[in-house]
């Protein structure tokens, strides 16, 4: 008999244990599997920690442990899910992040091999049945056994379901004729492209691979303006890698960069590479896994959860515009990329290289202590020029006229002279929709989301409102349904409005969109921004998707329509992540022999995160940021964590974060600053109110332990959630 320690699927706090099970079965089972067990009277998935065989009887067992003991059901498994050195980076950030251990796994695996209830419907393996002739003998057949006999012969094998005679089939089999043989199918295929030709290194690409070779350090910080050629740095020292038998492990934080990326490693590395990222099918996702564990590939590209992926004998890491927010999950097991890519970096003697034009000020900041390596390019590819950047005030009458409230004088005219020279344009507001909001003129109702209680958006395209938050929906209403008037305003404007005056301004133009909206369809990423690279299209209009990353030659204007939206978001973060979206987005302008322009329309011209991003000046806005950050004591000069609490009662759930910032008071002391509560930006979601508490603090030694224990004990009511964000984003 065995005794075996598992964790249970539910991620509470509470159930945060190993629980004992016993086996008297005949199969295989081993740390890493997955088994079916009865926990309080419902049949869940649990995750093997450990097996320890007993000669004990079941009795005696729960004699010694005083509680009854169950069998489990069965083993789901034939081998380990995860390898050892997979375990030991999931025991590390699940107690980094103070999260759930079974939280993390559930992270690390796709869904077909998740450790949870819903894995055992996802896709498994699918096979292609191919029939073989195993021996030729004509003798006592009927002809048309023959003539199938012969017809496999000659094309060696075929595909048992391009064979209609099946019981011609059935009969040659059961002679022992033929056979059938399966082979996996892959559902996902791997494109393939052109190999384009090398291009030659510049001196400072040269320089920042040769620096970047000769050190010993462990994390690198490749600060690169736009346009500087990071991307051929990324390939040329991942071909280093290659040839020394190491693998790569490349992450890109939005998956509308992923082809572009795709694109680059497929040409240069062929059937090496793999691709790992959430647009994937679960059966596409577990097939790429399996094919990564089984040391088919090399090299991995994809998004965030790519971090996890099972490649052995890393010996590259690189996170490509390092900077962005994406790279964060935003539930549970709540980890950043960045810092578990250094964890595992560690764990494979590997180096970890982050790249962006706009760095993080926490990378940043860690790069000026030498606690990360700084590696520089300063100039563009060829040196060209950065484009002419103008900032158009908005909030001035005469540079705004009856024709179009959306589109500036200057803009327009910008517009209207590169349609003119057949030159591509990227437009860029960071709001999808044609309305942000509409609301009653009669009585002041505002269509809401009631999940959520944030304003609903207005998409023409379908005439829908549509929560961007929650993802709600409900058809578009003609009256208000609290007074039945007829005088509905929409406010705001978002791509499609965008879309629609391009349309009426420029008729002659043609028009991509690039947000979420559009791209919902997992093929429309890659086949929108191919369209207009091949130059189909000489408007491209979208979100900040379109903002980073890609390369358009023809690109020679930039208009971002309206800058100040996330200024005015109540989060330390909002300048850092407009300055970081303008600068991204101007780049994308005249990367070629084209000069580059870009126009920037906003409501607050002198607001030092647009004025310094439109002169692309990192330096100046970094020391900036950087006083604001010391003065409020913000990251990167303080630590973070964020307690949520949430329940079905208000008054309950008040009442309990209250009790939980004064027992945090009494257990901190001088040791963390503690915050709050406040509510959030979305107060109300799936029936649950919210408030947040926020912790500062220098020492994460002295408060992890006190958090787990107090969040642990908590968890325990029923009538109240918590979760804890370690180094959070929002709050």
């Amino acid at each position: 008999m065995k005794i075996i320690e598992l964790l249970i699927e539910h991620h509470n706090y509470s159930l945060n244990r190993p629980f004992s099970y016993i086996y008297t079965g005949d199969k295989p089972v081993d740390r890493g599997f997955r088994v079916l067990v009865t926990f309080n009277n419902q049949e869940l998935v649990g995750y093997v920690l450990n097996v320890k065989n007993t000669t004990k009887s079941k009795k005696e067992l729960e004699e010694e442990l005083g509680f009854d003991i169950f069998e489990i059901i069965d083993v789901i498994d034939s081998s380990p899910l995860l390898s050892e050195d997979l375990m030991e980076l999931a025991d590390k950030v699940s107690e980094y992040y103070l999260a759930t251990k079974i939280s993390t796994l559930q992270a690390m695996l796709p869904p077909s091999l998740s450790p949870r209830k819903s894995s055992l419907k996802a896709p498994k393996i699918a096979y292609n049945q191919y029939v073989e002739i195993t021996k030729y003998d004509e003798e006592d057949l009927t002809f048309k056994q023959i003539e199938l006999l012969r017809l496999i012969k000659e094309e060696g094998s075929v595909l048992k379901k391009e064979i209609k005679q099946v019981s011609i089939l059935t009969k040659l089999i059961e002679k022992g004729l033929v056979k059938i043989r399966k082979v996996e199918k892959r559902r996902f295929e791997i494109p393939t492209y052109e190999q384009p030709k090398k291009l030659s290194l510049t001196e400072d690409q040269q320089k920042v691979i040769n620096e970047f070779k000769n050190s010993d350090d462990d994390v690198y910080l490749l600060e690169g303006v736009t346009g500087s050629g990071k991307s051929e740095v990324y390939l040329s020292l991942s071909e280093e890698y290659i040839s020394k038998g190491k693998s790569v492990l490349v992450l890109v934080p939005e998956i509308s960069l992923t082809p572009m990326m795709m694109r680059n490693y497929i040409s240069r590395f062929h059937d090496k590479v793999a691709i790992l990222h959430s647009e994937l099918t679960p059966a596409e996702k577990y097939d790429e896994y399996r094919k990564i564990a089984s040391g088919e590939c090399k090299i991995v590209v994809g998004a965030r959860s790519a971090i996890f992926a099972p490649l052995t004998n890393i010996g590259l890491i690189i996170l490509d515009e390092e900077h962005v927010e994406s790279y964060k999950q935003d539930t549970p097991p709540f980890y950043h990329a960045r810092e578990v890519a250094i964890m595992r970096g560690k764990m494979h003697d590997a180096k970890v290289l982050l790249g962006s034009a706009t760095p993080s000020l926490e990378s940043r900041a860690r790069a000026q202590k030498n606690v990360y390596h700084l590696l520089r390019l300063d100039k563009r590819i060829n040196n060209q020029p950065l484009p002419k950047t103008t900032i158009v005030n908005l909030a001035d009458y005469h540079n705004i006229d009856k024709e179009s409230y959306i589109f500036s004088f200057k803009l327009r005219e910008s517009i209207k002279r590169a349609l003119a020279n057949h030159d591509q344009i990227i437009l860029l507001i960071n709001r999808r929709g044609f309305s942000s909001s509409v609301n009653c003129r009669n009585c002041g109702y505002i269509f809401r989301c009631p999940t959520c209680g944030i304003p609903l958006t207005y998409h023409r395209s379908d005439m829908m409102l549509k929560c961007h938050h929650c993802n709600y929906v409900e058809p578009a209403m003609d009256n208000c349904p609290e007074c039945g008037s007829k005088y509905l305003m929409r406010s705001g404007f978002g791509t499609e409005r965008i879309e629609d005056e391009v349309h009426r301004l420029f008729p002659e133009a043609r028009t991509l969109r690039l947000d979420s909206d559009s791209a919902k369809i997992r093929t429309k990423i890659p086949s929108i921004v191919e369209a207009f690279r091949r130059k189909e299209a000489d408007i491209l209009i979208g979100t900040q998707m379109i903002a980073k990353g890609h390369d358009f030659p023809d690109v020679t204007l930039v208009g971002i329509v309206l800058a100040d939206i996330g200024l005015s978001l109540p989060s330390y973060r909002s300048a850092e992540r407009v300055f970081q979206l303008i600068t991204q987005a101007v780049g994308r302008s005249g990367r070629s022999d084209k000069k580059g322009e870009a126009i920037i329309q906003t409501y607050s011209p002198s607001h030092y995160a647009i004025t310094m991003a439109a002169r692309q000046d990192y330096e100046l806005f970094y020391k900036r940021e950087m006083e604001s950050r010391r003065a409020q004591s913000f990251p990167p000069y303080t630590y973070l964590a964020s307690i949520t609490v949430s329940g079905r009662v208000e008054d309950t759930v008040i009442d309990n974060v209250y009790r939980l910032i004064d027992k945090l008071n009494e257990e901190l002391q001088d040791d963390a600053i503690v915050l709050g509560p406040t509510t959030p930006f979305v107060p109300y979601e799936n029936n649950n109110h919210i408030r947040v508490i926020l912790i500062k603090y220098r020492k994460p030694q002295n408060i992890r332990r006190v958090l787990e224990k107090l969040v642990s004990a908590n968890s325990q009511k029923g009538t109240i959630s918590l979760s804890i964000n370690i180094d959070p984003y929002n709050f």
